[in-house]
């Protein structure tokens, strides 16, 4: 005779829709939970599950092991959110560095970073290294985890992680341009313009405030696809097939990234089928590195005791990025004169 109880649980790491996504597929990973549902404004976890006389506290012990390794912890009661301002003492300075060196590599004619009429390729590849270290690590990286542990069974650890990320290459380049032809079909007016523009401005924008991790709003003031789509397309992994490394690979184009997506929409805009391919192609390779050592090897960089200065420091420099892009997009309606020449 089963006894199904229902548990909920405070979840400290979340911070975007891709978290949903992989917490509850880890926790279903769980032999006696039945389902999971999180919730990222509450941030709380309802599990349910035949788990006997185990108590809650039992419980949140094992279910912890499934995500302690991607940056999560459950807990009975809920813990104090604790803002570290002291991280910020380090961040800005390093934040203004950085985008200092770039803005001198800029007039050195080096390369074209910083541009507010429109999104250049080395923007798309930062845009890439961020991401992978922050939403694209939370979602992509649990796939590309799971790939290695599915075939390692086998003793094929290196192909199928080869192909996962060749495959996650080719899709960003071949969709990437797919969106930007598809652009050319509209004659974008001005306004329609000047909306797509401020549009990816202010996703960049809210995705920036969410790495710096003072207001809790931001968290759920995100774009994401049906949490459905996003749940077949992930549960893909499931499939033992020598085919499946690249599908899953292809398909991450599809999964709940707020970066991905704002990159999607800048593409939309810029109606060319080899713009669109390149800048996509090339913010998929800015989050190769850290994603490739991810699947190489088991990389635990979110549990990093440096992350959550280091999410803060990125967070200045995609904020600085949007209101270059919001400024851009206001000028182009002459609503401000152009006042940088970077």
């Amino acid at each position: 005779m089963t006894d199904i109880k229902t548990y909920i649980f405070h979840i400290t790491g979340m911070h975007c829709k891709a978290c949903i996504l992989l917490t509850e597929d880890e926790l279903r990973e769980h032999p006696q939970v039945i389902s999971a549902k999180s919730n990222l404004g509450m941030r709380l976890v309802e599990v349910q599950g035949d788990f006997g006389l185990m108590s809650p506290e039992k419980l949140a012990l094992e279910l912890n092991e499934l995500l302690v390794k991607h940056g999560y912890h459950l807990s009975v009661e809920r813990q104090e959110e604790k803002r570290k301002w002291s991280d910020f003492f380090w961040a800005v300075p390093s934040a203004l560095l950085f985008i200092g060196f770039f803005v001198f590599l800029q007039k050195a004619g080096i390369v074209n970073l910083v541009n507010v009429k429109e999104m250049s390729y080395e923007v798309a590849f930062l845009i890439g290294i961020v991401a992978s270290l922050s939403s694209c690590l939370a979602v992509v990286g649990g796939l590309a985890l799971s790939v290695s542990a599915s075939f390692a069974k086998n003793g094929d650890t290196i192909r199928p992680q080869i192909w996962f990320h060749v495959g996650r290459l080719i899709a960003f380049f071949v969709l990437g341009g797919m969106i930007g032809a598809l652009g050319s079909h509209f004659t974008l007016s001005v306004t329609g313009t000047f909306v797509l523009s401020a549009l990816t401005g202010l996703i960049m924008l809210l995705l920036g405030l969410n790495l710096l991790d003072i207001f809790s709003w931001t968290r759920i003031v995100q774009l994401g696809i049906p949490k459905g789509i996003a749940e077949r397309v992930y549960q893909l992994k499931d499939f033992n097939h020598r085919f499946t490394p690249f599908l899953l690979g292809a398909v991450t184009f599809f999964l709940p990234c707020g970066f991905t997506q704002s990159m999607q929409l800048y593409t939309l805009s810029t109606g060319s089928f080899l713009t669109g391919a390149l800048t996509m192609f090339i913010f998929a390779l800015g989050t190769l590195p850290v994603l490739s050592l991810l699947s190489f090897g088991s990389l635990g960089i979110r549990s990093g005791a440096h992350m959550s200065i280091f999410f803060k420091t990125a967070g200045l420099v995609v904020i600085t990025f949007a209101l270059f892009a919001l400024y851009g997009s206001l000028v182009s309606i002459g609503v401000f004169p152009p006042m940088f020449n970077l």
